[in-house]
C-alpha cells in the first residue's frame, strides 16, 4: 500500500475512509455514464436544454469523482475508478439503455441521483462517527452538488 499523507487518523480509520470513499467512486463513475447514456439519446420537446444540462452536470460527477478518489489516494489506498470496478461495486440500479424520451430520462436519472444523495448522506454519518472531519466535509460537499443536479435535472423536464 502506498504511504499516506493524512496525520492524526488511526490506520484502521483511514482503512475505513478507503472502503467508504471508494465505494461513493463507484457510484459516482455509473451515475456519470448513466447521465452520459441519456445525453446521448434522449429526444424531444425541450432536447437541446437538457442535452447541454447533461453535459454540465456529467463534467461535476466527474470532479466530484475525481476528489473522492485523490482522497483515496492521499490516504495511502488505490482508488477503484475503473468501469469494471464500478460495475462491480455500485449500488445504483442499471440504467435502461434503449430509452429516448426525456421525461423517462429525467425521471430515471433523477432517481439515481436521489438514491447516491442517501448514499452520500449515510457515508457523512459515517466519517462522522470515525472522525474523519475532512473526509465528512468532503460528503457533505458533494452531497449538496447531487442534491442541486438532482432538482436541476428534474426542474428541466419538459412540461406538455
Amino acid at each position: 500500500m502506498p504511504e499516506s499523507f493524512v496525520q492524526g487518523l488511526k490506520s484502521q480509520t483511514q482503512s475505513q475512509m478507503i472502503d467508504l470513499l471508494n465505494a461513493r467512486v463507484a457510484d459516482s463513475v455509473d451515475l456519470t455514464l448513466a447521465v452520459k447514456q441519456a445525453h446521448w439519446n434522449l429526444r424531444g420537446r425541450g432536447y437541446i436544454g437538457v442535452h447541454e444540462l447533461l453535459d454540465d452536470v456529467a463534467e461535476r460527477l466527474r470532479e466530484q469523482t475525481d476528489t473522492m478518489a485523490e482522497r483515496v489516494a492521499i490516504m495511502g489506498g488505490f482508488a477503484r475508478g475503473t468501469t469494471q470496478e464500478a460495475s462491480k461495486n455500485t449500488t445504483l440500479e442499471p440504467y435502461p439503455v434503449e430509452l429516448t424520451d426525456i421525461k423517462e430520462h429525467v425521471r430515471e436519472l433523477v432517481s439515481r441521483f436521489k438514491q447516491h444523495g442517501a448514499n452520500l448522506r449515510e457515508a457523512i454519518d459515517a466519517a462522522g462517527e470515525a472522525g474523519d472531519d475532512d473526509a465528512e466535509d468532503l460528503f457533505t460537499e458533494v452531497s449538496r452538488q447531487v442534491d442541486k443536479d438532482a432538482w436541476f435535472i428534474g426542474a428541466n423536464a419538459p412540461q406538455d
